[in-house]
């Protein structure tokens, strides 16, 4: 109506349209630079870059305190990003943080947004961005606003340029190469108990692992159209009020905060403190345990479940009893934010050499030698187990030291295994029989009540992701 207020829906198209045309017209700018550089016959080859993302200064003032918590996204021609931490109550933050990739073309664009993470929301808030070449050398880039063109401060890094020389380097761009990063985040339940005595089963963990492409190519698992769990998620129009739900609690449980535990993984002490120990990083919450844990610097004989992503490669996973997986009928999709594919996913869990039945606590962790044994039990995405060879290769890759075993899901020697370790945390360790399975504590409100309270969706959209007949998380036999 002239002269009055616009509908919402009116203005949504209209700022729909306006991206859309935003987007077609870089496609085409991008199409026409590709081919201006082919007609010119550009030096295009590739390169192994390592980039040192060194700090900033001059950020504006994003809270009422007066000062901002930043972090950045980096980006590789929209193939490969990376996240950094989030520095807490700086407007001059130091990051020094590296990033290492493989066959990188060099006519490639690396675009950095600068955020400011606010824990009360869901998204955070946008500082500005930049974009430079991958011409090596250090760069000093000012960072400016996306919509009015305005400095909102100045980023430092640093570029190393080799060339690549890798022979198939044209058949597998971008690949991670390191550091080998992890992240400990902490559902955001656990700051609501009052009677916490393991934390690892509030914790999710995400490792950036490299080399996958080169073990993987470009091969993807698709989820699984045969498990009814997996339909409910990905089919009909039902499904996506299900993936709302899930996308929700994912984003809550692998918020970027100033309370993850983060770390790099430089050798085989490493991988034993973080798969084996839980890593770094404390809930920060009020729960008192209600005694002490006699075995908290023990290693846990825990299943755990995992994906790779797709998105950026990273090895996702939490113990499979963790209490955030009630309500919740795919344990695979809440690590994988409903991905339609990953690269792979299953369960994992350690063990002494010559497993749990042949092990006492006499032995100090420190003089066993630790294996991990890793499978393709995922009923939601159904991994193909002529990929478990590469499995055991990438990891062995990424975590030498260790002594890997890929087993199928319906190898007996896996079931042994798990059902072992098991037992010795239930006869052993004091672990409760409900806790094998996610549960939730009398009173205890679940990760998927969270989401409703915070506008996520209605309960009985909840209560539909879980239900249709389904088992909560994946069992062990699937698919029928």
């Amino acid at each position: 109506m002239p002269g009055g207020r616009r509908n919402p829906v009116q203005m949504s198209q209209i700022v729909g349209a306006i991206h859309h045309v935003a987007n077609r017209a870089r496609v085409e700018v991008k199409d026409a630079a590709a081919a201006f550089a082919e007609g010119q016959q550009v030096d295009r080859h590739f390169v192994d870059l390592t980039f040192q993302f060194i700090g900033a200064s001059g950020l504006p003032k994003m809270d009422v305190v007066g000062t901002a918590d930043p972090y950045f996204v980096a980006k590789l021609d929209d193939q490969l990003s990376f996240v950094s931490t989030v520095k807490p109550s700086t407007l001059s933050p130091v990051w020094n943080e590296l990033w290492k990739v493989k066959n990188v073309p060099n006519t490639a664009t690396l675009t950095v947004e600068v955020l400011d993470k606010d824990d009360k929301n869901i998204t955070d808030d946008h500082i500005g961005k930049f974009s430079t070449s991958v011409t090596p050398g250090t760069k000093e880039c000012a960072i400016e606003s996306m919509s009015l063109r305005r400095n909102r401060g100045t980023f430092w890094l640093n570029i190393e340029s080799t060339p690549s020389t890798d022979p198939k380097a044209e058949r597998r761009q971008y690949v991670f190469d390191g550091p080998i990063r992890y992240s400990r985040h902490f559902s955001p339940t656990v700051g609501r108990l009052t009677n916490l005595n393991d934390a690892r089963l509030y914790s999710t963990w995400k490792i950036h692992i490299k080399g996958v492409r080169l073990f993987f190519g470009d091969t993807v698992q698709h989820w699984n159209k045969n498990y009814k769990a997996a339909q409910t998620i990905f089919q009909g129009p039902a499904s996506i009020a299900v993936r709302s739900t899930i996308q929700a609690a994912h984003r809550m449980l692998y918020a970027r905060s100033t309370r993850n535990g983060f770390g790099v993984i430089n050798g085989p002490e490493d991988v034993f403190r973080l798969l084996l120990h839980g890593g770094v990083g404390s809930p920060n919450s009020t729960a008192v345990p209600a005694s002490p844990a006699p075995f908290a610097h023990r290693v846990k004989p825990a299943v755990y479940t995992y994906i790779i992503a797709v998105e950026d490669d990273t090895f996702r996973f939490s113990e499979t009893g963790a209490a955030f997986f009630v309500d919740f009928a795919s344990k695979h999709a809440l690590h994988a934010n409903c991905a339609p594919a990953v690269r792979y996913s299953g369960e994992f869990h350690p063990r002494p050499e010559g497993g749990w039945e042949n092990f006492s606590d006499d032995v100090p962790d420190e003089s066993v030698r630790w294996e991990l044994v890793i499978d393709n039990n995922s009923g939601t995405y159904s991994p193909d187990p002529m990929m478990l060879p590469d499995l055991k290769e990438l990891l062995q890759y990424n975590f030498p030291g260790f002594t890997i075993h890929a087993l199928d899901r319906n190898d007996p020697r896996l079931i042994h295994s798990r059902e072992s370790c098991r037992a010795y945390a239930l006869d052993k360790r004091g672990v409760k029989q409900e806790e094998l399975q996610p549960y939730a504590q009398p009173g205890e409100q679940t990760l998927s009540h969270t989401v409703q309270e915070q506008g996520g969706v209605a309960e009985d959209e909840v209560a539909g992701a879980a239900g249709s007949g389904t088992t909560i998380g994946d069992p062990a036999i699937y698919g029928q």
